[in-house]
């Protein structure tokens, strides 16, 4: 089965590309370098001919409100309309768990864009809501600092390993189309201050973690909640504080 990976040379999208290689299918991987643009359709009806599935995990080079917004428009009204030329039998999409909870935030205003073209698009599809990956952790500290001090609610995160979030990705681009959506987190759930202080503590980082209730998480601010997923949700199998570890 030939399965395009739309953000294939990324993160996720490499890995994915080549869990779907493993597996015996044809897995395309394609980006701007690899001559596929979304946001101007090049390269679009070529990569597709044939492919039965597309999995988008492209993200939009900028977080201001309107780029990524128009990003996520655009890009997936492009991929959506070349894929129903196309044939494609079922696009999955990755996505953020609580975006639907995070609508302050303009990046996830435009992840809800994103969802509901695909889900009003007529094409089967199959939505991958995933936690906050482990190497994102860097960013939420950067997002959150003043100075020497980090500023951080003590809501509840539950990170997750990228490779755990390709396997879902690439398990579910492999069976048929949920017409819905499917969670993955990682095995453990810390309060969000606690994990930042934890992982600038294993890098030696000086900055001073404060815990603040009303502080905002990219824009917005969370409840105990916000950022966990369901009860249904598919756990990941690699800890925190293995990866962490590893990494040293």
């Amino acid at each position: 089965m030939k399965v395009v990976v739309i953000g294939g040379t990324g993160l996720i999208g490499s890995k994915v590309v080549t869990l779907l290689g493993e597996h015996g299918h044809e897995a395309v991987a394609a980006a701007p370098s690899t001559g596929v643009d979304t946001l101007t359709g090049e390269g679009l009806a070529e990569v597709l001919e044939g492919a039965r599935v597309v999995v988008d995990v492209s993200n939009s080079p900028s977080f201001e409100d309107r780029a990524v917004l128009e990003f996520f428009r655009t890009s997936t009204g492009n991929l959506l309309k070349a894929e129903a030329e196309a044939g494609v039998t079922h696009h999955v999409a990755l996505s953020v768990v609580g975006t639907e909870r995070l609508q302050e935030s303009g990046y996830f205003r435009a992840k809800q864009a994103q969802e509901e073209l695909i889900a009003g698009s007529g094409t089967p599809y199959s939505i991958v809501h995933a936690t906050q990956f482990f190497e994102f952790v860097p960013a939420i500290a950067a997002e959150a600092t003043d100075g020497d001090t980090v500023r951080l609610s003590p809501a509840k995160i539950q990170p997750v390993a990228s490779d755990d979030v390709a396997a879902a990705v690439a398990r579910t681009a492999a069976g048929a189309p949920l017409n819905g959506l499917v969670e993955i987190a990682g095995p453990d759930a810390y309060p969000l201050d606690e994990l930042i202080r934890e992982a600038l503590a294993a890098r030696n980082d000086p900055r001073t973690v404060v815990t603040d209730p009303h502080a905002r998480y990219f824009g917005t601010e969370l409840g105990e909640n916000t950022l966990l997923p369901g009860p249904d949700a598919l756990v990941g199998e690699v800890a925190f504080a293995d990866w962490a570890a590893s990494r040293k």
